[in-house]
């Protein structure tokens, strides 16, 4: 004989955890020192939170200003390591042991 199994309602807070994704409590503690969190991010990125769109603006434009010396920085350690890591592997690649198919 089958047994015959049938749920019950879920009660206000079933619901409300099911929706929170935990008890409110732990949740409200989470949001917390997340916030806490993201707002050092921010606040070290130089976002200011009375003054929001300033901030994100001033933080595009310190960003495109970055950008040309982030590639002459980034092209100049390219080059410092190519000097080193493309002749060891091509050496190895020429006295490597030969790989059978």
């Amino acid at each position: 004989m089958a047994q015959d199994v049938r749920d019950l309602p879920a009660g206000r807070s079933d619901g409300l955890n099911r929706f929170l994704g935990g008890s409110p409590l732990a949740v409200a503690f989470r949001l917390v020192l997340l916030s806490i969190l993201v707002g050092v991010v921010l606040a070290a990125i130089g976002f200011d939170p009375w003054n929001i769109i300033y901030s994100i603006r001033l933080l595009f434009q310190r960003l495109w200003d970055l950008g040309f010396d982030a590639v002459n920085w980034l092209w100049r350690y390219f080059l410092l390591g190519a000097v080193i890591v493309i002749p060891i592997w091509l050496l190895s690649r020429v006295f490597g042991a030969p790989r059978g198919r």
